[in-house]
Formats: structure tokens, sequence, C-alpha cells
């Protein structure tokens, strides 16, 4: 590992923190291949195993701590945040609330290991009013399972990664070039993906200011609230009129709808759901069926007015 882990002997404590505490924070670098190394250089005693696991584990705490405390304050509009710094800023929502739907507060035993679940899961627990003291027991067993099973990789199986490393680099120029190449191909591919899915809903949407005005000029309007159950749950209420129908329920939608035109909304970051719902529908010959620009944070940052769902309030 020629240049690089004479570096991190010098260095590799405070690399490895930062590190982990970026990437636990919302940025793209994935800290897995400096965990394997340091883990391989606590294998040839150039780094102490111990301290190098609790290094990173209260790095990754430190940065789940305080995104638990940004959702359970901020509710939803966190993840807004966070998620414009991903590769894949609405995906990752869904999928971390599906895997909560599942395994409930379990979830943040395993969601470390999937790229992108990590600091999405972190202010949901916040959003859902997980219980502190619940929160940082899971969340602790996770962090040390994720920081330890690879750092562990790194020590049992070292000398055949710098094996591996010294015949990649062997490779020299063809190496590097193959890696950017494969790199840029992967970012290049999520971005026009992620392009395209905003054009089509920049095209199709309708603003909060729209809306208001077609409900108050009493046009017959069809109002779907898409939200997941856990975005739901924590904010029980509604736009005035709207029927509330998950995304994963979409079935029988056609039957609502009766030609009318549709307005579907979430409060996932850029309307992901609702647009994904909009799209699939208009696929189906459902139109004309439209995103709420902003969903329901929009509505509400204009001082529109919702409701209790089903017309009670919430206990």
């Amino acid at each position: 590992m020629n240049d690089l882990l004479p570096f991190l002997v010098q260095h590799g404590y405070e690399v490895l923190f930062f590190w982990v505490l970026a990437e636990t924070m919302g940025l793209p670098i994935p800290s897995v291949p400096l965990l394997i190394a340091m883990g391989a250089l606590a294998k040839a005693g150039q780094v102490s195993l111990s301290l190098s696991i609790g290094l990173a584990v209260c790095a990754a705490l430190l940065s789940d701590l305080f995104w638990y405390t940004m959702g359970w304050r901020r509710g939803g509009k966190v993840l807004t945040s966070i998620c414009r710094i991903t590769l894949e800023p609405d995906s990752c929502v869904r999928r971390a609330e599906d895997i909560f739907g599942r395994h409930g507060g379990r979830a943040l035993l395993m969601t470390k290991f999937i790229p992108g679940m990590g600091v999405v899961s972190m202010p949901l627990a916040g959003i859902i009013r997980m219980r502190f003291s619940r929160f940082l027991l899971l969340d602790g067993l996770g962090t040390l399972s994720w920081v330890g099973a690879y750092i562990l990789a790194g020590y049992l199986f070292g000398r055949q990664l710098d094996r591996a490393l010294e015949y990649a680099m062997g490779m020299g120029r063809t190496f590097t070039v193959l890696t950017v190449a494969g790199l840029m191909i992967y970012v290049l591919r999520k971005y026009l993906s992620r392009r395209r899915l905003l054009r089509e809903l920049f095209i199709a949407n309708i603003s909060p200011k729209e809306l208001k005005g077609k409900l108050d000029a009493g046009d017959n309007v069809v109002i779907i609230d898409v939200r997941h159950a856990f975005d739901f749950e924590a904010d029980p209420y509604v736009i005035p009129g709207a029927v509330r129908i998950p995304y994963e329920q979409m079935e029988g939608l056609a039957d609502i709808a009766a030609g009318r035109e549709i307005v579907v909304y979430c409060t996932c970051p850029n309307e992901a759901s609702s647009a994904r719902v909009a799209l699939r529908l208009r696929r189906h010959g459902i139109i004309p069926v439209r995103p709420l620009a902003g969903g329901l944070i929009a509505w509400r940052d204009l001082g529109y007015p919702v409701e209790p769902a089903g017309g009670h309030k919430p206990e």
C-alpha cells in the first residue's frame, strides 16, 4: 500500500475520525475502504485496533445524535436537507421508511450497512419519537457492528488486501483510468436519471397557490395524500378535502378519479413520491394528474389551512 499506509500510520486516527464523521453527516464519501485499511494496519501493529474502533464509533455516534435531535425538533423538513447531498436523494428516504416500517427501531442495527440509509435513519428515529435510551442502545450496537465488521475484515485479511492493492498499482495508468472512468459513469447515470425525473416533475406540477385558487373556486379536484405512514403518523393533518392513499396502495385510484383532475402530494424531498405516482398514473392513461410543488411543507409555509385526517382530531 506504498504511499497510503505510511500516511495512515502517521495521521490515521485523525483521518479516520473526521472521515467517518463526514460520511455519517451525509457527505457521499465511503468510509469502508478506510476502515478496512485501518484494520490492516492494526494487524501489522502500526495502529491500535481498539482505539481505531473506538474513534470510528464515537465519530458516527456524534453525527447520529445530531441528526436524531434534528429529526425530533424539525420533523420531516430535516430529510430534505439531508437528501440534497446524496446521490439518490428521494429513494434513500423511501427505502429507509420501508425498512423502519418492517423492522421498527431494530432497523438501526442494519441501516449503516446499506448505502445511503444510515444517515436518513437517524432523523427518522427522531421524527417517530423513538425513546432516546432505545435509540442510543440500538444505534450504538448497529454502529459498533458496522465499524467492527470492516475493521476486523481488514485485520483478518490485511495481507491479502495488500497483495491485491500492489497488483492493482502495478497496472499503473490503466488501473487509474478504469477506476476513475467507472466512478464517473456511475455518477453520471445517477445524475441524468435524477434530472429526467425532475424535468418531468417540473413540467407537470401545480403550485400551492394555484391549487388554493382551484379549491376557493369550487373546482372539482381530487387531492391525494401519498405520504409514507411514518410521515403521516408524525403529522396526521391533510390539505382540506384530501384523501389519504399511501403510495403503495394506488390500486383503485381510477375509480376515485372518475375523469376529474388529480393532485398528489407528499413531504419527501422534491415531491419524489407524488411525482412517481403522477407519472405512473399518466402512463396508465389517468390524466390530468399533477404533483403539488413543494408538497405539504410548501402548502403550510404559505399559511394555507390543513385539517385532521378523516375529519377527527388526532389523539
